[in-house]
């Protein structure tokens, strides 16, 4: 999307990354919504895919499964990016709204109330994330899926390893939607 909208390659400024929180930086919200739709829409359309040639029973479900992590895997460390990639949190956002889209919603609203208070995208994403096993248990999932969003909450800590550092150090950089940049 960089390349299209303004002739870069986003992974060469700001953070690096190729996703949404990056993107909106360095190139405005237009770009960076559409990304964001995308990376969703690269989880759930391997599930709604799978369920739809498999059907919906417990037994099809551990296929969807193994769609879903091939999903977040490909975008997590692409091979169309030499085996780098996105973080995985709307992508994983997507492979679980379509497997457990109620506690998914929880954990996305758990998300949204930590980026309102502490404008950290990144703290928003892991906590969000963690929410989601527990959002899942609490919605009666069965275990696989509460195991599935373990192993999900894992790959997104481990993406989300320099972000941690810089929360800890206490120098990671703050998310507002207008680009002026506050002070606090």
């Amino acid at each position: 999307m960089g390349k299209w909208t303004k002739g870069i390659d986003i992974r060469q400024y700001g953070s690096g990354n190729a996703g949404f929180t990056n993107l909106y930086r360095v190139t405005g919200l237009k770009s960076s919504i559409i990304v964001l739709f995308v990376d969703i829409l690269k989880g759930l359309i391997p599930v709604l895919t799978g369920f739809y040639l498999f059907g919906v029973s417990p037994k099809t479900k551990i296929i969807v499964i193994f769609l879903g992590t091939a999903a977040i895997i490909g975008h997590n460390w692409s091979i169309f990016l030499k085996g780098k990639g996105g973080k995985g949190v709307a992508t994983s956002t997507g492979v679980f709204l379509g497997l457990v889209p109620a506690p998914t919603l929880l954990a996305f609203i758990i998300f949204g109330v930590i980026v309102f208070f502490t404008h950290y995208i990144s703290l928003g994403s892991i906590i969000g994330s963690v929410s989601l096993p527990f959002t899942a248990y609490l919605s009666n999932e069965p275990k696989e899926m509460i195991v599935f969003a373990v192993v999900a909450v894992v790959l997104i800590i481990v993406k989300h390893k320099s972000n941690v550092k810089r929360l800890l150090n206490r120098n990671e950089n703050k998310f507002y939607l207008s680009k002026k940049i506050k002070n606090e």
